[in-house]
């Protein structure tokens, strides 16, 4: 008697695997998707602007990162900038039946490469964060000992891209570090209409102002307050200069004026829970989105903020993650693409755009609990564990890089 084999079935998070069921990637939905492994885990990371061209579509890819390790102990912590190379395309039509038996070699050579050169780093780097201003290679890190260096990377990167070439003593250690903070903190964002504008908000709940003077930097001794807990994510407003969002553990998201340092000139109680991350379109300069620590997604016009007499509501919710929202980022491209990762080990990505189509109300897509597939819910990457930190890279369309207790992904999904 034959016994017909099980069909693949589709995973929602929530469900329970069998005694012998497994999760294995569909690579048909995957243009591109690697695995990259570090000594140390990396807490946070950003991508480094490169020379090598802009929207690029052609494979092999490469990506340069810059992150920051968490090391056993404080001494052996590093700041690593990284070059993957021979990133292939691994698309397959998902049937292997008809797959060509590859020599080893084959294979060998389409392995990904990663080069990288390393900085020590004396504590845990809570979040890295590359001034995004082209041709410019300044790098802000924020240490659990409670300071914030700041690090010119280019002698690093033309020490990457030019085999034999060193890094001299003084590159290695940072250009200049901030000590207003009196304890440590994981918010830090770059003006990018202002080079050299950084600020930085600690778990105390102060936030404060570092500026690019001639060839150093200044930091503010005054910090920007009003949160009543600590401060977890700040953004700058991508059209504004002097202005600034802050997202807080206290359960709001404040709007505040460089100019002024007493007040936040809006606050608005914006979840029920701590508010983690927060992520302000570059293309729709009113858009914001904020992940809280009951996993709800929430987007919001800024517009509704101006209004006083009325308590702001997200023009858009999401309650689709299980857990704790880790980091949330606008596509740089698509305007009403996002991507937000979880401590529920998914990376879930969206799209505004997409509205519910009645006559599709017969094949609604239910998980665990009754819950319903939202029509704008595009993808949900896994394989992770403990996701940290997302970001799409701005000059590859639809490529995004992760980095989780379980290492790096690199990956670009057939939906964006």
């Amino acid at each position: 008697m034959e016994i017909e084999e099980s069909a693949d079935q589709i995973y929602l998070p929530g469900q329970e695997l069998g005694k012998d069921e497994f999760l294995e990637a569909d690579q048909s939905v995957y243009e591109m998707l690697h695995s990259l492994n570090v000594k140390w885990p990396c807490l946070s990371f950003d991508i480094l602007h490169d020379s090598l061209g802009e929207e690029r579509k052609m494979y092999p890819a490469t990506a340069y990162i810059v992150a920051g390790t968490q090391a056993d102990k404080p001494k052996n912590n590093e700041l690593i900038v990284m070059k993957m190379s021979q990133l292939h395309k691994t698309q397959n039509d998902g049937d292997d039946s008809d797959k060509d038996s590859d020599s080893d070699d084959g294979i060998l050579d389409e392995n990904p490469i990663l080069e990288s050169k390393n900085l020590k780093h004396y504590g845990g780097t809570n979040r890295v964060r590359i001034m995004p201003q082209r041709d410019c290679y300044i790098a802000a890190t924020w240490a659990e000992t409670g300071k914030v260096h700041i690090w010119d990377l280019a002698p690093v990167i033309n020490s990457l891209d030019t085999p034999g070439r060193q890094i001299s003593q003084k590159a290695q250690k940072p250009l200049y570090t901030v000590e207003s903070h009196s304890t440590e903190g994981f918010a830090m964002d770059w003006s990018g209409t202002i080079a050299g504008r950084l600020i930085t908000g600690d778990m105390h709940t102060n936030i404060y102002l570092t500026t690019k003077a001639q060839s150093t930097f200044t930091a503010d001794r005054i910090p920007f307050v009003g949160h009543t807990s600590s401060v977890e994510d700040l953004q700058w407003s991508p059209v504004e200069k002097s202005v600034f969002a802050s997202a807080s553990a206290d359960q709001t998201i404040c709007i505040w004026d460089i100019r002024s340092k007493k007040k936040a000139a809006l606050s608005v109680k914006a979840h029920e829970a701590d508010v983690n991350v927060i992520t302000w379109n570059r293309k729709v300069e009113y858009l914001l989105a904020s992940g809280a620590d009951d996993g709800v997604i929430s987007i919001w016009d800024l517009r509704t903020f101006m209004n006083n007499r009325t308590s702001p509501t997200p023009v858009a919710t999401f309650k689709w993650h299980s857990a704790p929202i880790t980091s949330i980022e606008w596509n740089p491209i698509e305007e009403s693409v996002f991507a937000a990762s979880g401590s529920d080990d998914q990376i879930s990505i969206w799209d505004l755009s997409v509205e519910h189509d009645p006559e599709e109300s017969s094949h609604k897509i239910i998980r665990k609990g009754g819950i319903e597939v939202p029509s704008q819910l595009l993808f949900i990457h896994q394989g992770q564990n403990d996701i940290k930190e997302i970001h799409w890279h701005p000059q590859i369309p639809g490529c995004m890089i992760s980095t989780a207790a379980s290492g790096f992904n690199i990956f670009k999904t057939i939906s964006v």
